[in-house]
């Protein structure tokens, strides 16, 4: 009978658990449903090709987006070709080539701990070691070294001031401890008897982890990725900080250039009281929803891509 009792409990216990967790989840589902329907029911009578082609304007009736949406993708491009390589490399060095010892485990804690540090924080660093270098070469613009022409593309300056190449790196250092601590669980994901058969093969480490352990462990990886990159395209705060500009009238140009991102823009206009910018910032709220999903469908499509050999 006490047998019979405690599973009755048990499973109560299990089916009001699993009500609460739907009930939640279905809230949760609905508010952000409620959410888009009224951002695509004020932003979509303002969204045109003229809308994504235009520059920022304090008029409502000529504003338009296209310096922050080059700017987010320039930004994102850089963040995205920075973070991945090297948050992917940290973490296969500290799985499956560094040694278990203090050293190892105080990096490992840190780099938990950084993955909960504001962005704002990440923004401060930024400033400091990006757009102004430490000070290295002082405060004033004159001050800099300035390599090129500033309408080439090869153009770069030291420091980078407030440009799109400090925007990304800044990004950059926020995704970073994502990027590591998602890639070190898919590669502890991946069975350990796919390695030991690798070395009574003969393989070596780097052959088992090149040819075996990256290639099972991607999809955790790109999974990571595009976390990771869905919440660098959403950051304004780090940018804010950084220096970013709210009103740009030409696209970037090269590195070095002078930007603005979509958030920002979004952020300016929601601020307004003018009722037109509050739908023009719905409409760029959209087109913000349609670069992420750009973004995480192609490396959607590359997770499938890589995931056929394995098949």
């Amino acid at each position: 009978m006490a047998t019979d009792r405690s599973t009755a409990s048990r499973l109560l216990t299990n089916r009001a658990f699993l009500t609460v967790c739907l009930f939640t989840t279905s809230l949760a589902m609905l508010v952000l449903a409620g959410l888009l329907i009224s951002i695509f029911w004020q932003g979509f009578g303002t969204l045109s090709w003229k809308f994504i082609t235009n520059f920022a304007s304090r008029k409502p009736a000529e504003a338009g987006i296209l310096a922050p949406l080059l700017g987010s993708v320039w930004v994102c491009a850089i963040c995205g070709l920075v973070a991945l390589p090297l948050g992917v490399g940290t973490a296969i060095f500290l799985e499956e080539f560094a040694k278990r010892s203090r050293f190892t485990r105080i990096v490992q804690t840190n780099i938990m701990n950084l993955a909960g540090v504001p962005s704002i924080v990440y923004g401060i660093l930024g400033l400091t070691a990006f757009a102004r270098l430490f000070g290295a070469f002082g405060n004033n613009t004159e001050d800099a070294l300035v390599f090129g022409d500033e309408e080439s593309l090869l153009f770069f300056r030291l420091p980078f001031g407030s440009s799109v190449l400090a925007g990304g790196l800044t990004l950059m250092l926020v995704i970073l401890p994502v990027v590591i601590i998602s890639t070190q669980e898919a590669l502890r994901a991946v069975p350990s008897s796919l390695r030991a058969g690798a070395f009574a093969l003969g393989a070596t480490r780097w052959q088992t982890v090149w040819g075996i352990t990256l290639p099972a462990a991607i999809p955790g990886i790109m999974t990571g990725a595009i976390l990771s990159m869905s919440r660098a395209i959403g950051e304004s705060a780090p940018i804010l900080v950084l220096g970013g500009l709210l009103l740009v009238f030409n696209t970037p140009k090269n590195l070095m250039s002078d930007f603005a991102i979509l958030p920002l823009q979004i952020y300016n206009w929601a601020g307004r009281p003018q009722e037109a910018f509050h739908a023009l910032a719905a409409s760029a709220i959209i087109v913000q929803l349609v670069v992420l999903l750009l973004f995480n469908g192609l490396a959607v499509l590359i997770r499938q891509r890589l995931q056929k050999p394995l098949q």
